[in-house]
C-alpha cells in the first residue's frame, strides 16, 4: 500500500543566494516562495490559483539574554527540494489510508554575524502549507531561551473570522463570527463568560483560526506535531492585517527552553476556494510522525455511555459527603463520612448503567466521581489530593468489574487531576497498574483548575510535556487516553494514537451551564477537529435541563434530530451517549440511530459545508457496506440537497431518516422529530428541510 517518489535537488553555493526560491504543491494550485531581505530577514508569500492567501511575511525567533536573536543577517548556503508521496493506514480514522503527498523545500541559513545556522524546512500538500524551524547540532548554538517567536501570517484582507480569544488555560469558548477588523472591539464580549480570564491581548485569537476571504478563499491557521514546545496563540496587528505567533509563556514568562538539535512544530496553512476541502484535509496528520506503537491491537473505537451528565446537570454529585473539609476525615476511611444522598458514582446506580449498556450495545461505562478527594478538588487542601486508587465507600470496584465483565462491558477510568499535574505524575503508574489489574483499557484525565504548584499554564511548554508522557506512559500500560481540559490536538493522535480524544473545547456540558450558540457545531469541525477528534458527549434528549435538576434553567440550543446527525459530523472514534437511560427510554426509536451508527470508518465525504452555517457529512462503516449521513444546521432554516452518488453502483439500500418535525423549534419544540424509510441507490437525490440548530441523520444499509 506504500509506494514513494524521491527526487532531490541540492543547490550549493560559495556566496549568499539572493534569489527566491520557489516550491509548488504537487497539482500546481498553490505556490509559495521563500526569499531573504535586505537586511538577511526569512520571508515566505503563499498562493493559490494565482490568488494571495498569504503575503510576503517574516520568519524568525527572538532569543532571551542573547545579543543576536534568529531574526535577520541570514544568508542562504544551502536548498533541498524533494517530493514525497506514501499512502498510510491509520489505527482508527474517517478514512482507511490516507495519502502523504508533498513536496519539500529545506532552505539552510547562516546568520552571519553569529556563525549560527537555521534550517527553515517547507512541505506544500494540494490543501496547504507547513513549515517549521530546525536548529542543527552546532557549536555556537546548544541551549537558549525562547523570548517570542515570530513567525508572521499577512492577511490578503479582511477577512470573516470564525475565533476565540486568547488564552493561556482555555479553549472553552463559543465561536465568534466577525471581521477581523473587529476582533480588537470584540474581545472583551467574548471573555466574558470564561472563568480564567487571561486574555493576553485584545488582538490575540487561539488556533485552529477558520477564516474566509470575500474572494472565495477559506484559509485556517493552525499548527501540527506540538512537542515539547509551547501552543502557539496569534496576535493581529489589525491595521496591516498581519497575523504574529505568541507563544504561551511559563510562570516565568519564557516562551520555550530549546536544547539543538530540536525542532519547533510546523506552522500550518490549509487552504481551499471549497469548504468541503478544508474539513477534508489530513495534513495536520501527515505532518506529524508515523505511528510510534508496534502493537496497536488493543486500541479500540469505543462508543459508551456514562454516570456523567447526571452530575453536570447537578442532579447528583461527585463528592460522597458535603463534610470535608469543615470536619477533618480520615483520608483513607471516608467510610466515616456521612453520606450527602446525591453521589452518583454508587454501585447500584453503576449497575443500572451497565445493564443499560448491555442492553444496548454499547462498548464502555464511564464512572466519575468513583475515588476518594472531590469534597475539597476545587480548594486544593494540604490535607488531601487524589490518588486516584481509593474508592469511595459506596463504589465497589472489584464487584462493579465483576458484574460489567459478566455482562460484556468494559468500564473507563476517571482521573480528575484538579490541576496538580506534579501529583498525577508521581501516582501515574501505580494508577495505570491499578486499571489493569481491574479491567479498564481506557481513562479520561482531567485537568480543571489552576496548575499546581507554581501556577503553570496549561498550554506552556512544561504543561504540554506533561500531557505528552501521559500518554506515552499510558501506553507503556496498552491504555488509551481521553483527555479534556488538555491542550488543543494537533494531530499527535497518528503517532501515538492510544489518544482517542479530547475535549479542549466548548463541548456538551456547556449546554447545561448556560447553553452553545445554537451554530457552535457547524463551526468545531473548522476548527477544532482540524488537529484530532473531539469527545464532544453529544445524545442528549432531554432539552430541558429543569427536568433534571429544578434549580438548573439552562436548555441545550439544539433539536434532537440536530443530536443524532452530531455522531456522523463531529468525527471521533470515542463516542458517548451522554443523556441518561430514562431519557433514551422515552424516545427508543431516535436512539435506534445512536446503537446503529458506526465509531470508525471506510470512507467519509463532505457533501456541503459552510462554516457557521451547515455541514452534512456521509461516512462508510469500516469493513461493511452501510453509510451514515449527518447534517447539522445553523441559525436560519435550509434546505439541504444531496445526492447518494457515493454509493455502490448496482446496489440497493435501505434508509433510515431522522429529521426535524416541520414544527420543530430548538428553543420551544425541540422534541419534534419524524423518522421515514425509503429505498436508495447511488442515483438518488434527497432534499431535506433542517430548522436552525437542527438536522438530520440518516442510515443507510444494504438490502442483502
Amino acid at each position: 500500500m506504500k509506494h514513494f517518489l524521491l527526487t532531490t535537488l541540492v543547490c550549493f553555493a560559495l556566496i549568499p543566494i539572493a534569489i527566491g526560491q520557489q516550491l509548488k504543491s504537487p497539482n500546481q494550485k498553490l505556490q509559495m516562495e521563500f526569499a531573504l531581505q535586505k537586511d538577511g530577514t526569512p520571508t515566505y508569500n503563499l498562493n493559490f490559483k494565482d490568488k494571495a492567501v498569504i503575503k510576503t511575511s517574516k520568519l524568525g525567533l527572538e532569543l532571551k539574554n542573547d545579543t543576536k536573536s534568529l531574526l535577520n543577517d541570514f544568508s542562504v548556503i544551502e536548498t533541498k527540494t524533494t517530493t514525497f508521496n506514501e499512502n498510510w493506514k491509520p489505527v482508527w480514522g474517517e478514512l482507511a489510508t490516507i495519502q502523504n503527498h508533498y513536496n519539500e523545500l529545506a532552505v539552510t541559513l547562516n546568520q552571519k554575524s553569529t556563525d549560527r545556522k537555521l534550517v527553515i524546512r517547507f512541505r506544500l500538500f494540494d490543501d496547504g502549507l507547513g513549515f517549521r524551524y530546525e536548529f542543527p547540532s552546532q557549536k555556537n548554538l546548544t541551549y537558549f531561551v525562547i523570548k517570542e517567536e515570530r513567525t508572521q501570517f499577512a492577511m490578503a484582507g479582511d477577512h470573516k473570522a470564525f475565533w476565540l480569544p486568547g488564552d493561556y488555560d482555555t479553549q472553552e469558548y463559543d465561536y465568534t463570527t466577525s471581521k477581523l477588523s473587529e476582533i480588537r472591539s470584540l474581545t472583551k464580549a467574548a471573555t466574558t463568560e470564561n472563568v480564567s480570564q487571561k486574555s493576553f491581548s485584545p488582538t490575540g485569537v487561539q488556533t485552529s483560526l477558520m477564516m474566509k476571504s470575500d474572494n472565495g478563499l477559506y484559509i485556517n491557521l493552525h499548527e501540527a506535531a506540538l512537542i515539547d514546545y509551547s501552543c502557539m496563540h496569534l496576535n493581529l496587528d489589525d491595521k496591516n492585517m498581519i497575523f504574529e505567533s505568541w507563544l504561551t509563556p511559563d510562570a516565568n514568562g519564557d516562551k520555550g527552553y530549546i536544547q539543538a538539535p530540536g525542532n519547533s512544530p510546523w506552522r500550518t496553512i490549509i487552504v481551499s476556494d471549497d469548504a468541503r476541502e478544508i474539513l477534508a484535509s489530513k495534513m495536520t496528520l501527515n505532518l506529524n510522525d508515523p505511528c510510534k506503537i508496534e502493537d496497536t491491537s488493543w486500541i479500540k473505537p469505543v462508543k459508551y455511555i456514562g454516570v456523567w451528565w447526571e452530575m453536570i446537570t447537578g442532579k447528583s454529585s461527585w463528592a460522597y459527603t458535603d463534610e470535608y473539609p469543615s470536619v477533618k476525615l480520615d483520608e483513607t476511611d471516608f467510610s466515616k463520612a456521612k453520606p450527602n444522598g446525591k453521589h452518583g458514582a454508587n454501585t447500584a446506580n453503576v449497575k443500572k448503567y451497565i445493564d443499560y449498556a448491555a442492553l444496548h450495545g454499547f462498548d464502555g461505562v464511564l464512572v466519575e466521581g468513583w475515588n476518594v478527594g472531590w469534597e475539597d478538588w476545587f480548594g486544593h487542601s494540604k490535607d488531601y489530593v487524589f490518588d486516584f486508587v481509593t474508592p469511595y465507600p459506596d463504589f465497589d470496584v472489584k464487584g462493579i468489574q465483576a458484574y460489567a465483565k459478566s455482562k460484556g462491558v468494559k468500564m473507563i477510568m476517571h482521573h480528575e487531576t484538579s490541576g496538580s499535574v506534579r501529583n498525577y505524575e508521581r501516582h501515574m503508574d501505580k494508577a495505570y497498574q491499578f486499571m489493569k489489574d481491574n479491567g479498564y483499557d481506557a481513562v479520561k484525565s482531567g485537568y480543571v483548575g489552576n496548575i499546581l504548584p507554581r501556577g503553570e499554564n496549561h498550554y506552556s511548554q512544561w504543561i504540554v510535556n506533561h500531557y505528552q508522557y501521559a500518554i506515552e506512559k499510558a501506553a507503556d500500560y496498552k491504555i488509551m487516553v481521553n483527555a479534556h481540559e488538555a491542550i488543543r490536538p494537533t494531530g499527535i493522535c497518528r503517532t501515538y494514537p492510544n489518544l482517542i480524544g479530547n475535549e479542549s473545547a466548548r463541548g456538551t456540558e456547556y449546554q447545561s451551564f448556560g447553553g452553545n450558540k445554537p451554530n457552535h457545531v457547524t463551526i468545531l469541525p473548522f476548527t477544532r477537529l482540524i488537529g484530532g477528534p473531539m469527545d464532544y458527549t453529544p445524545g442528549i434528549f432531554e432539552m430541558d435541563i429543569s427536568k433534571l435538576n429544578p434549580e438548573n434553567t439552562s436548555r441545550v440550543n439544539s433539536t434532537l434530530a440536530n443530536q443524532l446527525a452530531l455522531y456522523v459530523t463531529m468525527y471521533s472514534p470515542l463516542q458517548m451517549a451522554a443523556d441518561l437511560p430514562e431519557n433514551y427510554n422515552r424516545f427508543l426509536d431516535a436512539f435506534q440511530f445512536i446503537k446503529d451508527v458506526a465509531i470508525d470508518w471506510e470512507d467519509s465525504k463532505y457533501l456541503e459545508a459552510e462554516p457557521g452555517d451547515y455541514l452534512t457529512v456521509a461516512r462508510k462503516a469500516k469493513g461493511t457496506n452501510n453509510w451514515f449521513v449527518g447534517n447539522v444546521n445553523g441559525n436560519v432554516q435550509r434546505t439541504s440537497t444531496i445526492k447518494f452518488d457515493f454509493l455502490e453502483k448496482g446496489k440497493k439500500y435501505m434508509a433510515t431518516i431522522y429529521a426535524d418535525a416541520k414544527d420543530a423549534n430548538y428553543k420551544t419544540n425541540p422534541q419534534a422529530y419524524t423518522i421515514r424509510k425509503m429505498k436508495v441507490t447511488n442515483k438518488t437525490k434527497l432534499k431535506q428541510v433542517s430548522v436552525p440548530a437542527g438536522g438530520y441523520a440518516i442510515s443507510i444499509i444494504e438490502e442483502q
